[in-house]
């Protein structure tokens, strides 16, 4: 066996050897330090590494160094997620399926198969809710379907692993009443509805709505009333009791009722819940205000509108029932065949209003129908000539010769009926009948021009005797005047004579008469003289 071959070779299968030792050497020196910076792990006091083994997964809580199984699937560490104290998360076990809330502040150590729940796909730390003295927040927890409702004044609030906002947005604005104000809550799981009326604040129960939003509470005094239906009987009430009225859980306002009040001259119709028609006058005191009474309404009367009562659209609730004026227009044809357009108008009055009621519901329609129908027959007796010259008289005939009594049965009084107007429907007549009028007016106004030369001449005739007249009366104060004025100047003449012939008596008692004369004579006609 000690042979050169066989030395040979041992030393070649030596050499291999120890070229393979030093190969695995100088490969396990390299490997190693790899080997050790991949499988031993240092985890901070904020981490935490996650081992999923070959069936199970591992959670290994830092600070810590760790060294990796041989065989494992795979490693990784992670981040704790850190909570203030106004944050949450939801943490769920993806294999019992079950989860938790996690609350802060603290780190939120994940167990094995522990997922933190994203909200919207976001974010994993989700903001507690913060509820002010007006607010609350209602939960639904789907496993249960419990409604759990939280109230303010309160901080820190979140809901539960199962649970989800009851309400759209989350936390709600309790309902403030004013002391006027109430509001209808129904309990959606019992079906119990209350009222609640302020002053204060309403917060929902767990399974609570509102009816409707907040109303105003009707303020009942002299003038207002209130029509209530109780939802549990069926029965109405009217409330006339003065106070601010609330409706009960099973009260519901049907109408709020003013006072119907009267003035002297009108009146009113209430039918019954029998359908008997009451009247009520503002002429009697007992009647003149008052409430509707419940299962009653006011009638409405429907009249004709318009000169020729074309629209049926008036409504009337209150009757006037003083006279008053109604115009009226409409055609009629005269005997020579001219069509006219009859304008005019009514004084008329209600008289009695039950057989108005009685006989009518359009009042004005029929009085404007008749009195088309009796003018249509007198001015088909007439021609247009005669016409022009006693319309006023025709108009007179219909009124006043209508034997028919049919303004009487419907309780009405016509006190006068006038035509203000007419006018040719047809063109080519209006035209002659213009020329008519126009020559009628200037014939009169011709009339009135000559009327009025004759009374200025007249007036002359009347000014030339009151000017004799005045003449006469002057020349006789004139002559009153001179006869005096001569009886005054013989008079005083006299008088100067009587003294003349007195002073010469005194001074010549020895001349006569004669001679005292003769010489008075001379001496005015040397007066004349001079």
């Amino acid at each position: 066996m000690d042979t050169p071959y066989g030395s040979g070779v041992l030393f070649s299968v030596l050499s291999w050897i120890c070229s393979a030792c030093w190969i695995v050497l100088a490969v396990g020196c390299i490997v190693l330090p790899v080997w050790f910076l991949f499988r031993v792990k240092f985890v901070d006091k904020d981490e935490q590494l996650v081992v999923d083994g070959l069936t199970e997964q591992t959670i290994i809580n830092g600070p810590r160094i760790v060294a990796l199984p041989l065989l494992i699937k795979s490693s990784k560490k992670r981040k704790v997620l850190s909570l203030g104290p106004m944050e949450y998360c939801v943490v769920k076990n993806i294999i019992s399926g079950k989860q938790r809330v996690e609350t802060g502040p603290k780190l939120v150590w994940l167990l094995p198969y522990d997922n933190i729940k994203k909200e919207n796909g976001i974010k994993e730390k989700r903001t507690a809710l913060s509820l002010k003295a007006n607010e609350y927040v209602r939960f639904l927890d789907n496993l249960t379907g419990k409604v759990r409702v939280e109230v303010g004044e309160k901080g820190c609030v979140f809901p539960g692993a199962d649970e989800v906002f009851a309400d759209l947005g989350g936390k709600k604005k309790a309902l403030d009443l004013k002391v006027f104000e109430y509001v209808k809550i129904q309990d959606k799981q019992t079906g119990k509805v209350r009222t609640e009326r302020g002053e204060k604040l309403v917060f929902l129960g767990p399974y609570e709505e509102y009816l409707g939003s907040k109303q105003t509470a009707v303020e009942v005094d002299d003038e207002t009333a209130v029509l209530v239906r109780n939802k549990r009987s069926g029965q109405q009430n009217l409330f006339t009791e003065k106070k601010l009225f609330v409706p009960t859980a099973d009260e519901e306002i049907a109408e709020v009722r003013k006072l119907i009040k009267l003035a002297e001259y009108e009146a009113c119709i209430v039918r019954s819940k029998t359908g008997e028609e009451i009247f009520y006058f503002g002429k009697n005191e007992t009647e003149r205000s008052f409430f509707l009474p419940p299962h009653s309404e006011l009638v409405t009367l429907l009249w004709s509108r318009g000169r020729r009562r074309e629209r049926r659209d008036l409504r009337i609730t209150k009757i006037d029932l003083r006279p008053m004026y109604m115009s009226f227009e409409f055609n009629c044809r005269t005997n020579d065949n001219v069509e006219l357009v009859l304008e005019g108008s009514f004084f008329w009055e209600v008289a009695d209003l039950k057989a108005m009621v009685q006989f009518t519901n359009d009042t004005t329609g029929d009085i404007c129908n008749h009195a088309r129908s009796r003018f249509i027959e007198q001015v088909s007796k007439v021609t247009l000539q005669e016409f022009m010259t006693k319309f006023n008289t025709i108009a007179k005939e219909v009124h006043e010769h209508d034997e028919s009594n049919f303004y009487g049965q419907r309780g009405v009084k016509i006190h006068s009926l006038e035509v203000t107007g007419y006018h040719c429907a047809e063109n080519s007549t209006a035209q002659i009948l213009e020329q008519i009028i126009q020559e009628t007016t200037n014939r009169m106004n011709r009339l009135q021009q000559q009327e009025s030369e004759n009374e200025v001449q007249l007036q002359q005739i009347r000014g030339d005797i009151e000017e004799e007249k005045a003449r006469g009366e002057l020349l006789k104060i004139q002559t009153d005047n001179s006869n005096a004025k001569s009886k005054m100047e013989g008079l005083a003449e006299a008088e100067r004579v009587k003294s003349f012939l007195a002073d010469l008596v005194k001074d010549f008692p020895d001349m006569d008469m004669k001679t005292r004369i003769g010489l008075w004579s001379t001496l005015r006609k040397e007066d004349a003289l001079r």
